[in-house]
């Protein structure tokens, strides 16, 4: 088999930057034999730059080092939602996507990424608790939240840290084949795969609501979730029509009631396949799903996974 010429990988270094953010591709990528890549760590420009998490960075090359790559690694950075990178980064990585550099963000990093608008129209995503901040922030961008990575071919974008791993080892499958991205994960004691999306990891998936109007009955129904529950039924507890109430409801959520009441049931479950030794049958009935079957399908569509694969993952004691 011919030898892979060597690939150049940056990985960029911003303020505030997290250390296993900035780990990760260091350590995928490193140079060895079985690995045909090289690696630079760099910054806006050589020197210290000051990390997240008590840490710094001492980086030996500048911004040059995107010109020179075929990979440029943007790992998470603390506070991305407030300000944009310095413009003298956000060219650099828009000139190297445009001699044909691929550009990958880990978690945050897709925030800088988002800055050059390279992210426009395409799916993206980022660690779970600033999907809605990145959406808020550059709305033509396209949000996935339930996913580990997005690979949009010249801009790829990953969830939370650990991600980031899953995200290499796809540029690894893609760039030199599965045997050695199998190779690559062995050697980081990592999952060549993972099933399902970062929704798994999200503490609950109902969202947080925007204002206490229907509280009440939020609570109501939560208290409920085992018995039928419809749209008629809510708007009366809340004392509104039916058409009154869907819209707020949406307004406050960014659900329907009838979508929300499902989120919040497949929670309960989620907490039941954590904390308790009852069947996926029993706790779909306990949880208003009626049968085992139902609560895979509504399982699967929320979180990407299924119960059992769930329960090995995060049941206590396990």
């Amino acid at each position: 088999m011919p030898v892979p010429s060597t690939r150049h990988v940056a990985v960029l270094v911003l303020e505030g930057a997290k250390p296993l953010d900035v780990g990760i591709p260091a350590q995928v990528f490193s140079t060895r034999a079985s690995m045909p890549y090289e690696v630079r760590v760099c910054g806006a420009s050589p020197g210290l730059v000051t990390g997240g998490d008590g840490l710094s960075y001492a980086v030996a090359h500048g911004l040059e080092a995107l010109g020179w790559a075929d990979i440029v690694f943007i790992p998470g950075y603390r506070f991305p939602d407030r300000d944009d990178p310095p413009q003298a980064v956000i060219d650099a990585l828009i000139a190297a996507h445009g001699r044909g550099a691929r550009l990958a963000a880990i978690s945050t990093g897709a925030f800088a990424l988002a800055a050059t608008g390279l992210l426009d129209g395409r799916r993206a995503t980022t660690h779970w608790h600033y999907t809605r901040a990145l959406a808020a922030r550059h709305p033509l961008v396209r949000v996935d939240e339930n996913v580990l990575f997005v690979d949009e071919g010249s801009v790829l974008t990953s969830a939370g840290a650990a991600s980031g791993i899953d995200l290499c080892l796809h540029i690894l499958r893609g760039d030199l084949g599965v045997a050695a991205s199998n190779h690559a994960a062995r050697r980081l004691v990592a999952a060549p795969y993972r099933s399902g999306g970062q929704a798994q990891y999200v503490p609950r998936s109902v969202p947080e609501s925007l204002g206490a109007r229907f509280a009440a009955t939020r609570e109501w129904a939560l208290h409920r979730l085992d018995e039928p529950l419809t749209l008629g039924m809510l708007a009366r507890h809340a004392a509104v029509s039916p058409r009154t109430f869907s819209r707020r409801f949406v307004e406050d959520t960014g659900y329907t009631p009838l979508q929300w009441v499902m989120r919040a049931r497949v929670d309960v479950a989620r907490e039941l396949l954590e904390r308790s030794p009852r069947s996926i049958e029993q706790i779909a009935a306990d949880v208003g799903l009626g049968t085992g079957t139902n609560l895979r399908l509504h399982f699967q569509r929320v979180l990407g996974t299924t119960p059992s694969e769930y329960r090995r993952t995060f049941a206590q004691g396990e």
